[in-house]
């Protein structure tokens, strides 16, 4: 399993502190498993509530988590949007922003959320945990040496506001598509 911390970019507004981990591995050749852990003062955040799995455009317009996955030196990727809510979306692109279309996948991702309290903390600190079972389509399930994964997340805090966070950031303004946030290399077992 690989883990990471997320950073927030540097244009990102949040009032509170928070933090946020990432871990990826690969289950099986062509299914990842991807966990992700918003840690802090969680009441400070506007977080969807549970409600049924459902395959849902413009997430990332609230609280979301998100994977970008890509096969080494090609210009194609998956968009997968994954919302406390249970909601999911997934995209294919041809290229950098080009030629989205919804991605046709093997089977829904499966989602695990949960709440967790840290026992014992001298404030409130409580901790969002989304889990995301992805069954990949080809090509990308059947990449030889695995894949490329750019891991990130949006936060809303209670006013609207919202912050944008990843494993790497490019240059500018934040943009999760961007090649340079490809920071992981993924190997199948």
């Amino acid at each position: 399993m690989m883990s990471a911390r997320l950073i927030p970019h540097a244009d990102s507004h949040c009032a509170a502190a928070f933090s946020l981990l990432a871990h990826a591995r690969a289950e099986r050749p062509g299914v990842l498993c991807l966990q992700f852990t918003l840690s802090g003062e969680l009441s400070a955040l506007r977080i969807a509530p549970a409600g049924a799995p459902a395959r849902t455009d413009e997430l990332w317009r609230h609280t979301c988590f998100e994977a970008f996955v890509r096969r080494a030196g090609e210009p194609g990727y998956l968009e997968f949007n994954f919302s406390p809510s249970g909601a999911w979306q997934s995209y294919r692109f041809s290229d950098y922003r080009q030629g989205a279309l919804p991605a046709e996948l093997p089977a829904s991702p499966h989602l695990t959320i949960g709440m967790r309290e840290r026992a014992g903390a001298a404030q409130r600190d409580e901790a969002l945990v989304l889990e995301a079972l992805v069954a990949l389509p080809a090509p990308y399930g059947d990449a030889p040496r695995g894949v490329q994964l750019a891991l990130s997340a949006v936060v809303e805090d209670e006013e609207g506001s919202l912050s944008y966070w990843a494993l790497r950031h490019a240059a500018g303004r934040a943009d999760f598509h961007h090649p340079d946030a490809f920071a992981l290399m993924l190997q199948w077992s």
